[in-house]
C-alpha cells in the first residue's frame, strides 16, 4: 500500500467532487513501460501463421467464391455485361486518345476487367482505358518519337509503360506502401482532374469538326484552343458525325434522368436506357457511315490499310487476341521514357484509390488500398502479355456498374467475356466507325470529370486554403500540362502539411464551470422561437455558467442548484433544490476564447501555474517553436526566483540590461533615481503540458523538453514540476520517464502539494467506501490521466 500525503485530484470518478480527503490509501500500481522487445513480439510472432495470412491477402477472391450463389450470379450477370456495352466504344474511344489504333483499347479492357477480379478488395470498380491516363500515354508517345522518331513505335512504347508502372505498382502493395497515396490531398486530385478533362475535352474538338491533323493536340490547352479557332475554316463533312452525336448524348442524358424523376414507377428502365446511349448513337453513325463509305472500300482494290475516304472511320480493327506473348523490349526505351515515369505512376495509382475507397465508403464495405495497387500492378504487368497499354480504374464505368446492383468482383469475368466477343465477331463493323463520332463519345463521357462551381464553392466554404490548391492545379494544367499540374498537386499538398508540423497551433489554457443539463428549455432572443426541448428526452445540452463561481457538489446524487437555476432556465420549467439532472464539470479552455463564447469567464490556473496545449504534434519540426512560446508565457507572468542585482553594474545579462543608468547626455544618474519596482508576479510552480492531442514524440521534442525545465529552473531558482496529461502513446510516457519526467525531484517535493490521478470505486463514498484504485501508475504521480483542477 502506498500512502500518499496531500490533497488529490480525481482522475475517473462517478461524479466529480470535492473534499479534503487526508492520507487515503490505495494499492500500489506500477504501468508497465513499453519495450522495443514488446514492439519486436507484435511484429515477429508467429511468423508462419502471418506468412501465410500475408499470402492469402493477395487473393482476396478466396475469402468469398465459395459462398458464390445464383442472386450473386444475376446482379454480376447484369452490370458485367451493361458495363461490357459501355466499355467496348469507350475503349476504342480512348485508344484514340493515347495515340493507338482500336483494338489496343480492346486489349486492355480485356484484361482489366478479368485480371482485376481475382485481385480486388472493391466489387464496384472496373479496370480498363481511361481518359486521363490515354491522355498521358498519348503524350508519352508523343514525346519519346518526337526525340528518337521512328526508332520505337507507338504500341511498344504504350506496352512498355504498362510494364514498368505496374511493376512499380505492385511493388509498392506487396512492400504495403500503399499508404503514400494519402498525401496527396482530395483537392489536389480533382484540381489536376478537372484541368486533365478540360485538355482532353479541347484536344478532341478539332477530331469532332474534321481536322485534327491541323492542330497540335498536346500542346497547352489554352493553345489547342487558340489554334481550333483559328482553323474553324477547316470544318468538314465529318463534323455531321462528331457534333450530331455529341448534342444526341447530351439530349438523351438529359431526357432520361427528367424521364426518371418524372416517372419513378419506370426508374429502372429508363436507367439502362440512359446508358445505352453510347452504343446505340456509334451503331447508328457507324450505319450511315457504312451506307457512305461502303461503296468506296468495294471500288477500291489496294491494301484498306491505305484506304482514305472522306468520311475518317478508325479502320481495319485485327480480329481475336493476335499480339498474344511475352513482349520484347527494345534497347535504350527505359532511357527514353524514364523522365515521364513518376508522374505516369501517380496517374494510374491515384484515381484508382480514390475511386475505390469512395465507393467503398458509400456501399458499405472495406478496400485495402495496398491490395488494390497489388492488384493495379498485377493487372498491368499480365496486360505486357496481350500488348495492353496503361488500365486503371474508371469512375463513370465503376459508378455504372454500382447502379446496376453489382455483387461482386465476378462481374468482371463477364464484362470481359463482352468484349472479348467483341474483339472476334464485330471487328469488321468496327472499320466503319467515324473517328468524329468517338471524339463525341470522348467528350461526353470526360466532361463529368470537370468539377463543376458548387465544388469550388464547396472547399471555400470547408477550407479557403485547398481551394487555392485546386484552383491552381487546374490552372497550372490548363496553361502548361498535365504533368506540371500533376507536380504542384503533390507538391502543394506536403508543402501545406508540412507547414501545419512545422508551425501548429498551441493554448494556453483556463478553467471554467460547465453545468450538464438534462432537457433544458433555451431562451431565444426572439420570444416567437423560442422551443421546448423537455419532451425530448434523448437530448443532452451542456450550458456553461461564465460568472466563475464553484459550484460543488456534496453527494454525488443530490447537487444544490439554487443558483445555478436562474442562469440555466426559465423559472416556467422549475428543477428542484437537489436536482438529480444537472451535474458541474471543471473544464480547461483556452484562455484567449478560441472558439469559446467570449461572454465566459474563464478562469487562468492558479498563481504560478502554466497550463499548455499542443493542438497537432510535437516532434522535431516544431518542439522548439511550442517550448520557446511556454518559456515566453512563463516569463510574462511569474518572476524570477532569485531577482536580479539592479544596484550592482554588470550584474544583469546583457539580453536583459534593464533601464539606462545614463542620461542621453551621458551624465550618471545618482543611485536615488535607479529604483526597481517591486514585481508582484508569483514564482512559477508547476508546467502542466496537456498531451491529449500529441500522438507521438521523438528525440529533438523530448530533449527540447529536458531544455525547458533547465531553463525554467534557473528562472524560477528552484525545481518546477512538470505533469503531463492525456497521454496516448505508451512510447510518449516511456519517453518522458526515460527523460526523469513524472517523477519526484531528486530535492523531494517543492511545491505543498501533489496531484495524484485515482478512481473511486463504484459505491456509497459519503458512507466512507475507501476503494480507490490508481487511475494511472503511483510511480509516476506527475502523469495524469486528465488535467488536475489545481487549486
Amino acid at each position: 500500500m502506498a500512502n500518499l500525503r496531500y490533497p488529490y485530484c480525481f482522475g475517473v470518478v462517478p461524479y466529480l467532487f470535492t473534499s479534503n480527503l487526508n492520507n487515503i490509501s490505495v494499492p500500489e500500481y506500477d504501468e508497465p513501460v513499453v519495450t522495443v522487445l514488446d514492439y519486436g513480439k507484435s511484429i515477429f510472432n508467429n511468423p508462419v501463421s502471418k506468412g501465410l495470412h500475408y499470402i492469402r491477402s493477395l487473393f482476396p477472391i478466396c475469402n468469398w467464391i465459395l459462398h458464390y450463389n445464383y442472386k450473386w450470379l444475376y446482379g454480376d450477370l447484369v452490370a458485367g455485361i451493361t458495363v461490357g456495352v459501355v466499355l467496348v466504344p469507350q475503349s476504342m474511344s480512348y485508344a484514340q486518345l493515347a495515340g493507338l489504333e482500336a483494338q489496343y483499347g480492346l486489349y486492355s479492357s480485356f484484361v482489366g476487367v478479368f485480371i482485376y477480379s481475382f485481385f480486388a478488395t472493391s466489387k464496384d470498380v472496373s479496370i480498363g482505358p481511361v481518359a486521363v491516363m490515354s491522355a498521358q500515354v498519348g503524350k508519352v508517345i508523343a514525346k519519346v518519337q518526337s526525340e528518337f522518331g521512328n526508332e520505337f513505335s507507338a504500341p511498344e512504347i504504350a506496352t512498355f509503360l504498362s510494364l514498368i508502372c505496374g511493376g512499380i505498382a505492385a511493388g509498392l502493395g506487396i512492400l504495403r506502401l500503399g499508404f503514400i497515396l494519402e498525401f496527396i490531398s482530395i483537392p489536389a486530385v480533382m484540381g489536376f482532374m478537372s484541368g486533365s478533362a478540360f485538355n482532353i475535352i479541347v484536344g478532341q474538338v478539332p477530331a469532332l469538326m474534321g481536322y485534327n491533323s491541323a492542330v497540335n493536340t498536346r500542346a497547352a490547352s489554352y493553345k489547342v484552343v487558340i489554334e481550333t479557332l483559328k482553323n474553324l475554316k477547316l470544318t468538314n463533312v465529318n463534323a455531321a458525325f462528331g457534333l450530331v452525336p455529341l448534342f444526341i448524348l447530351y439530349l438523351w442524358k438529359f431526357l432520361a434522368e427528367f424521364a426518371q424523376k418524372r416517372w419513378p414507377r419506370y426508374k429502372l428502365w429508363f436507367f439502362y436506357f440512359q446508358q445505352l446511349r453510347n452504343a446505340i448513337v456509334i451503331i447508328v453513325a457507324t450505319a450511315i457511315s457504312w451506307g457512305i463509305v461502303h461503296p468506296e472500300v468495294k471500288r477500291y482494290h489496294g491494301d484498306l490499310a491505305d484506304f482514305k475516304s472522306t468520311i475518317k472511320t478508325i479502320g481495319e480493327v485485327p480480329s481475336g487476341l493476335r499480339h498474344v506473348g511475352v513482349m520484347h523490349i527494345p534497347n535504350g526505351i527505359i532511357d527514353a521514357i524514364a523522365s515521364e515515369l513518376p508522374v505516369s505512376v501517380i496517374i494510374l495509382l491515384l484515381e484508382h484509390i480514390a475511386i475505390s475507397k469512395s465507393f467503398g465508403r458509400v456501399n458499405d464495405y472495406k478496400v485495402n488500398p495496398d491490395q488494390e495497387v497489388i492488384a493495379i500492378g498485377v493487372n498491368n504487368l499480365i496486360g505486357t502479355f496481350f500488348n495492353a497499354y496503361p488500365a486503371t480504374g474508371s469512375f463513370s464505368r465503376s459508378a455504372l456498374k454500382a447502379k446496376c446492383g453489382v455483387r461482386t468482383p465476378f462481374a468482371g469475368i463477364f464484362t470481359g467475356a463482352v468484349v472479348l466477343l467483341a474483339l472476334y465477331c464485330l471487328t469488321q463493323t468496327f472499320f466503319y466507325i467515324p473517328k468524329a463520332t468517338l471524339s463525341a463519345v470522348i467528350i461526353h463521357a470526360v466532361s463529368d470529370l470537370i468539377a463543376n462551381y458548387k465544388v469550388s464553392w464547396n472547399f471555400w466554404n470547408i477550407s479557403p486554403l485547398d481551394c487555392g490548391i485546386f484552383l491552381i492545379a487546374v490552372i497550372i494544367t490548363v496553361f502548361s500540362s498535365i504533368e506540371n499540374g500533376v507536380y504542384f498537386a503533390i507538391c502543394a499538398s506536403a508543402a501545406v502539411l508540412l507547414f501545419r508540423i512545422a508551425k501548429p497551433k498551441g493554448h494556453f489554457l483556463g478553467k471554467v464551470q460547465v453545468a450538464e443539463v438534462i432537457n433544458p428549455v433555451i431562451n431565444y432572443s426572439d420570444d416567437s422561437s423560442s422551443r421546448d426541448s423537455s419532451n425530448n428526452s434523448d437530448i443532452e445540452i451542456h450550458q456553461v455558467l461564465s460568472n466563475g463561481n464553484d459550484y460543488r457538489s456534496t453527494d454525488s446524487n443530490k447537487i444544490k442548484v439554487k443558483d445555478a437555476l436562474n442562469n440555466l432556465t426559465p423559472t416556467k420549467n422549475n428543477l428542484t433544490e437537489h436536482n438529480p439532472h444537472i451535474r458541474f464539470h471543471t473544464r480547461w479552455v483556452p484562455l484567449n476564447h478560441d472558439n469559446i463564447n467570449l461572454d465566459l469567464n474563464v478562469l487562468p490556473p492558479p498563481p504560478g501555474v502554466i497550463v499548455f496545449k499542443p493542438i497537432e504534434t510535437f516532434s522535431y519540426p516544431n518542439s522548439s517553436r511550442q517550448v520557446e512560446k511556454v518559456s515566453d508565457e512563463v516569463k510574462r507572468l511569474t518572476r524570477r526566483g532569485k531577482p536580479y542585482n539592479f544596484t550592482d553594474t554588470g550584474s544583469r545579462p546583457w539580453n536583459d540590461p534593464g533601464p539606462l543608468r545614463w542620461d542621453w547626455f551621458g551624465l550618471k544618474k545618482s543611485n536615488n533615481e535607479v529604483v526597481e519596482e517591486k514585481d508582484e508576479r508569483p514564482i512559477l510552480r508547476i508546467v502542466h503540458f496537456d498531451f491529449s492531442s500529441v500522438a507521438s514524440t521523438d528525440v529533438t521534442s523530448i530533449q527540447a523538453l529536458v531544455d525547458l525545465r533547465k531553463a525554467l529552473n534557473i528562472y524560477a531558482d528552484r525545481e518546477v514540476e512538470f505533469h503531463f496529461s492525456g497521454i496516448l502513446s505508451p512510447w510518449i510516457r516511456r519517453a518522458l520517464i526515460n527523460a526523469g519526467f513524472g517523477v519526484y525531484a531528486e530535492d523531494d517535493l517543492v511545491s505543498d502539494k501533489t496531484y495524484v490521478n485515482i478512481a473511486a470505486a463504484t459505491g456509497d463514498l459519503e458512507a466512507g467506501d475507501d476503494r480507490y484504485f490508481a487511475a494511472v501508475g503511483t510511480n509516476t504521480p506527475f502523469l495524469h490521466l486528465d488535467i488536475p483542477d489545481y487549486i
